[in-house]
């Protein structure tokens, strides 16, 4: 057992008006789990580089432990290979019979060692590069986001495969998975950061307390305000008025008045003026201690969607359904049938490689939405309504090039409401003069979001859309979709989200 000891860490990237740390303090142990969360762009990935010593920065970061980072940079070379043959130039030192020992926790046969790599599967690639990371002593390891693009059955080794080990930050936004896996929190709030005991529920919880009793302590100290300059605005009015009466009076209405009475009123109003002074820093400091309240505060906004209505109440129907790509030997799938009624939202659930995705793209070219170039034979009835009109969102981000003019431009967006959405999703405004293709995972699929979010449809068409999207935009999704209730088909292994949105499960199997 260390420590790992952060001190007034600062770091901006090369070119940014704004620090993504700034005079940072914090330790954490090595014999933790520490689960790390925050918004996405606020440096999770970025603090995991600093540690690797990838950048140079403000500050010291001591630690007498050897940091490992997940996931590995596998090149095009390599990928061609075995994982056998380059298991020593992921990490140094690595031993094959302890990768396959780690691989026997991940219920997983020591075979796919030998073959391509690029032949595995994504759970198949993840569980290797899992055992290569796990497979050294003493190190504190660096999980960045393990199972995007796992299957529910992957996800579920894993989870309970992290839930053993130890000594280690995982960055992860499956909320599942973090109540699984860990036992402390590394937090990145608005404007500091926080290391806590728990899970991520555990934090949840406590989070939602303590931000009802600061937004209480708000409302407190506003009306307090509000008091304060009333009874200030009221006092500088009675001094003013008083003010007036120094020079000239009626010698009839004020016939106990005499030439001394000035200096007398003089002085008083001095005093009230000093009132209203006092009373003016005392709002400034209340007000400044409000901010300071409010500075962590996670809000969220509420989103808006605009669905439109089909004249008809049955948008898909898929009956006896079967599915075979030209030149392959097995069908996709066979025998699937199920519809989609307007309001239904419909998630598609089986493991990598059911068709899922294959699935979703025969609808969208029934529909005449894309033209994908599949070629394939079928069997059974595929059909929807017409005049069907669908907002996609792709599980690929590659797409993505240019910046936010050039794509509302092509998508006929508006461009300020389009920002506005983003904003809404926690994008600053600084991301929006850079070019898409260098924004993050999460920023990238949140602009994906952002445009189908604009996009009136009859049917929305989410394929994975919630990789790498954090918590917070996470739960703003959920509360739309729960409140507009719009014609949803998607594909979500993140299982709370699945739990919370769906109401109906269509199950394909391999």
């Amino acid at each position: 057992m260390s420590q790992i000891n952060v001190t007034n860490l600062t770091f901006s990237y090369e070119g940014s008006f704004d620090n993504i740390f700034e005079n940072v303090s914090f330790s954490i142990d090595t014999d933790w789990k520490l689960g790390f969360i925050g918004r996405n762009g606020k440096g999770k990935t970025t603090f995991l580089r600093l540690l690797t010593g990838n950048y140079s920065y403000q500050g010291s970061i001591s630690a007498s432990a050897a940091f490992d980072y997940f996931p590995y940079a596998v090149t095009k070379t390599q990928a061609q290979l075995p994982a056998s043959a380059f298991l020593e130039e992921l990490k140094g030192g690595c031993e094959e019979w302890r990768v396959i020992c780690e691989l026997a926790q991940l219920n997983e046969d020591a075979e796919i060692l030998y073959r391509p790599f690029e032949t595995l599967s994504f759970g198949e690639q993840t569980k290797i590069l899992l055992s290569i990371l796990f497979s050294g002593e003493n190190d504190f390891l660096l999980i960045d986001e393990p199972t995007n693009h796992l299957d529910q059955g992957a996800r579920e080794i894993v989870k309970h495969y992290l839930a053993s080990k130890k000594g280690f930050i995982l960055v992860s936004h499956d909320r599942d998975l973090l109540d699984s896996c860990i036992d402390h929190v590394l937090v990145l709030n608005r404007q500091t950061i926080e290391v806590l005991s728990g899970n991520f529920s555990i934090w949840w919880e406590n989070k939602q307390r303590k931000d009802q009793f600061v937004i209480a302590e708000n409302e407190k100290h506003l009306k307090e305000i509000g008091k304060l300059r009333q009874a200030a605005r009221r006092t500088a009015e009675w001094a003013d008025k008083n003010e007036a009466t120094k020079i000239g009076y009626d010698p009839i209405k004020e016939h106990d008045r005499c030439k001394g009475t000035r200096a007398y009123i003089g002085t008083k109003t001095k005093k009230m003026q000093s009132r209203v002074t006092q009373m003016s820093k005392r709002i400034d400091r209340e007000i400044e201690e409000k901010e300071g309240l409010l500075q962590d505060l996670e809000k969220t906004v509420d989103l808006k969607l605009m669905p439109l209505s089909h004249h008809k109440d049955r948008l898909v129907a898929i009956r006896d359904y079967r599915l075979q790509y030209a030149g392959s030997p097995h069908p996709v799938f066979t025998g699937i049938t199920f519809e989609i009624q307007r309001g239904d939202r419909v998630a598609l659930h089986g493991g990598n490689g059911c068709g899922k995705s294959t699935l979703i793209k025969v609808i969208l070219e029934r529909a005449g939405f894309q033209n994908f170039g599949m070629l394939f034979t079928e069997e059974g009835v595929c059909e929807t309504a017409s005049g069907l009109v669908i907002s996609y969102v792709s599980q690929d981000t590659s797409g993505l090039t240019g910046s936010i003019a050039d794509l509302c431009k092509k998508r006929n967006l508006d461009q300020s409401l389009f920002c506005a959405v983003l904003r809404q999703l926690d994008f600053e405004r600084v991301q929006f003069a850079k070019n898409m293709e260098d924004y993050s995972e999460g920023q990238k699929k949140k602009v994906l979001l952002a445009a189908s979010l604009l996009t009136p449809a009859h049917l929305y068409i989410w394929d994975e859309p919630l990789n790498y999207i954090d918590v917070f935009s996470r739960m703003q999704i959920e509360k739309l979709l729960l409140e507009y209730e719009p014609t949803l088909l998607f594909v979500e292994h993140d299982v709370r989200f699945r739990e919370t949105v769906a109401t109906k499960v269509v199950e394909l199997f391999l």
